[in-house]
């Protein structure tokens, strides 16, 4: 009799080194002993109502029998240590009763027989898994009490998640005994990772931008004490140190994605046991995180993380996010390591190492440091960067062309959620700087700003260039001009140079009457937008950057709150944010200090009118010999954006005549924008065609 062939599974898979089949054997020898020892003491074996009643001639030999089947209680030979079985039992500190009770209870799940003969032994057809008081017959063990508590809640086999009892409602001894099918499959040679972790396991991917000792030092922390460690993320690669981390110390890494786990509700505690016993299974360490992703709830947030501190004491952990460790969250104290920017070598590294896992190859794989530099003001963990390389990789393969930093900047802003677009207005960016026209030293500034975009990480973070104080590695620039100078235009060719977004912060979405309010909704957009890699964008920032002033009534100091928020706000901002005025004497002084570009934007002078005109007007729309672009430049003193304005008014009355646009059309353009300014139209700036303007 083959325990193996009721259950369609072949002993000979692994029989060679484990011996999971040959104990197998030795429980169904003492099954066959326990049967016909039960049937040599019963005086009507062939009962076909048995366990269906108790007659009285049962109840007297029941009272009188002393208990128990009193089977050989031989001592098997020792697992050897490279059998799954026997590392199993090394890792779970299983005595060798432990491991003959978990075969007897794993049983009926590798042979179907046994459910038919644990019935048996049972006395109840319907209870077709051993019992506690069973399996302790079955191990020789009938009359030793002590050794229900190898069953208990405690004991490695329980406590291991190897074995479940169930029926908490009955007698310890009548409680039934069940191995979890993960535990069976595992020892049968599958790898696969239980079902109930699905939706919550990461992508595994260690950071070849780590830094050896860095990865030592973590990989020390795994080893030592609880072995819980809490990755203090600061733009660096977390998820991918503590993968590295882990593999350094010989473990596989375990990744569990907190915005999944953040979906769960009643099944927490469960999912955390379960991903316990993964990880002894498999040998692993496991990584979970960004908690800031776990339910913002301070109580449901700290639940969470405490259940799976707790499912896995003992247990390599990694926990990481931007946040610092709450001594709620745990009994014990983790080792806190902060996870620094890479430097520009590591962050190509980082993007060669992905491009070679996307199968880019050729050319591409080889100018890595030129792509990285093209999204080197972008801050994206490691699974961030390899989705956006893939992204990019398919865009190119579609087109049949080598990868570009064109299609890295579109899937980089692809990575980009959708929080911040609920809170500002999303400006694709779609000019160049080609397409402004502003003093060279307008231009510098903004050139300035896109330099400290790009570098803040090497500067700010690898060097160090501004310590302490809590403060951010972000870069803000305030760009004070008059209406129409370009300040909205050269903030959206700062970010097409970025290869990034323009999120436009709505005010009438920001302000509220209510206290407290504003300020919330701030909060919430600074905090979208540093986790976004976009360019946020002020309009009109005196409306909620003012000056401070004497506190007359309660309105005074309630704008002095909402202005002190901001200041300090912006200093730890960690993104790229633009603010724009008209009234630059407006702001408070100590926005100034804290801003690190200034650019002036002044009316465009008349050679700069004129290169205004030619771009407004651009080389598709058609043009009549009288048109004198010279004329306009000279006379009419108009800023960019109302530049814009008239060349778009000229373009519909050319539209509507069919005709090319002619220099009539284009003056009365330029009357209707001096009326709707409020400004006067004027015969010595008008010249001769104020004759033929129509009124």
């Amino acid at each position: 009799m083959d325990p193996a062939a009721g259950a369609g599974v072949d002993p000979a898979a692994g029989a060679g080194a484990d011996p999971l089949w040959s104990r197998l054997r030795r429980v169904e020898e003492r099954v066959r002993y326990a049967v016909a020892a039960r049937r040599a003491a019963d005086p009507d074996p062939d009962d076909p109502y048995r366990g269906q009643y108790l007659s009285p001639e049962a109840v007297r030999r029941i009272l009188d029998a002393p208990g128990g089947l009193h089977l050989p209680g031989d001592e098997p030979p020792p697992l050897p240590p490279g059998s799954r079985l026997g590392a199993l039992a090394a890792e779970f500190g299983l005595s060798p009763l432990d491991t003959d009770l978990l075969l007897v209870a794993m049983a009926p799940d590798l042979d179907a027989r046994f459910e038919r003969l644990y019935g048996y032994l049972n006395d109840d057809l319907t209870r077709r898994r051993p019992t506690v008081g069973l399996a302790l017959e079955l191990c020789g063990l009938a009359s030793a009490s002590a050794a229900r508590f190898r069953l208990s809640a405690t004991a490695p086999l329980v406590a291991g998640g190897l074995l479940e009892v169930t029926g908490p409602d009955r007698p310890v001894l009548s409680r039934t005994l069940a191995v979890p099918d993960r535990v069976t499959a595992h020892l049968l040679g599958a790898g696969e990772p239980d079902a109930r972790l699905a939706g919550v396991l990461g992508e595994p991917g260690d950071d070849p931008a780590a830094e050896a000792e860095e990865v030592r030092r973590a990989a020390a922390a795994a080893r030592s004490g609880t072995g819980l460690v809490h990755l203090l993320d600061r733009g660096g690669d977390a998820p991918g140190l503590a993968a590295a981390a882990l593999k350094a110390a010989g473990l596989r890494p375990l990744v569990l994605d907190a915005a999944a786990l953040a979906r769960h509700s009643g099944d927490v505690p469960v999912l955390a046991r379960v991903a316990a016993l993964e990880a002894r299974l498999t040998g692993s360490g496991v990584v979970l995180g960004p908690l800031e992703a776990l339910p913002p709830e301070p109580g449901e947030r700290a639940s969470r993380v405490r259940e799976f501190c707790a499912a896995l004491r003992g247990t390599p952990l990694f926990t990481h996010g931007t946040d610092g460790w709450d001594p709620l969250w745990a009994a014990q104290t983790p080792v806190v390591i902060a996870v620094d920017p890479p430097s520009p070598a590591g962050q190509a590294a980082r993007w060669r190492h992905a491009l070679d896992l996307a199968g880019a190859g050729g050319p591409a794989a080889g100018d890595a440091d030129g792509l990285a530099l093209a999204v080197a003001a972008h801050r994206l963990d490691g699974a961030q960067l390899r989705r956006a390389v893939g992204a990019a990789v398919r865009a190119a393969a579609m087109a049949d062309r080598p990868l570009s930093p064109d299609d890295l900047r579109s899937a980089v802003r692809a990575q980009n959620g959708a929080g911040l677009a609920r809170l500002a207005r999303r400006v694709v960016p779609d000019v160049g700087w080609d397409d402004l026209v502003l003093p060279e030293q307008t231009h510098r500034r903004l050139r300035e700003l896109a330099v400290r975009a790009r570098h803040r990480d090497q500067v700010l973070g690898q060097w160090r260039m501004r310590p302490g104080g809590g403060r951010g590695r972000g870069v803000i620039a305030l760009f004070a001009g008059g209406s129409g100078t370009g300040k909205t235009m050269s903030a959206e060719v700062v970010a097409a140079d970025l290869g990034m977004d323009l999120y436009v912060v709505d005010l009438s979405t920001v302000v509220d009457k209510y206290v407290g309010e504003t300020e919330k909704n701030l909060e919430r957009i600074f905090t979208e937008a540093s986790a976004v890699n976009a360019v946020l964008l002020f309009d009109e920032a005196d409306a909620i950057f003012a000056k401070r002033s004497e506190v007359r009534d309660a309105h005074d100091r309630h704008a002095n709150v909402e202005s002190a928020y901001l200041l300090q706000r912006m200093e730890s901002f960690d993104g790229i944010a633009v603010l724009t005025t008209n009234l630059r004497a407006n702001l408070d002084e100590a926005f100034t200090r804290r801003l690190d570009v200034v650019a002036d934007f002044p009316v465009p002078d008349a050679g700069q009118r004129l290169a205004l005109w030619e771009r407004c007007l651009g080389d598709r729309l058609p043009r009549a010999g009288d048109l004198d672009l010279g004329f306009c430049a000279e006379r009419f003193e108009l800023a960019g954006g109302s530049i814009r304005a008239c060349a778009v008014t000229a373009a519909y009355g050319a539209a509507e005549t069919g005709k090319p646009l002619a220099m009539g059309q284009l003056v009365a353009a330029v009357a209707q924008e001096y009326r709707k300014l409020g400004r006067l139209v004027l015969e010595h700036e008008f010249g001769p065609w104020l004759r033929d303007m129509p009124v």
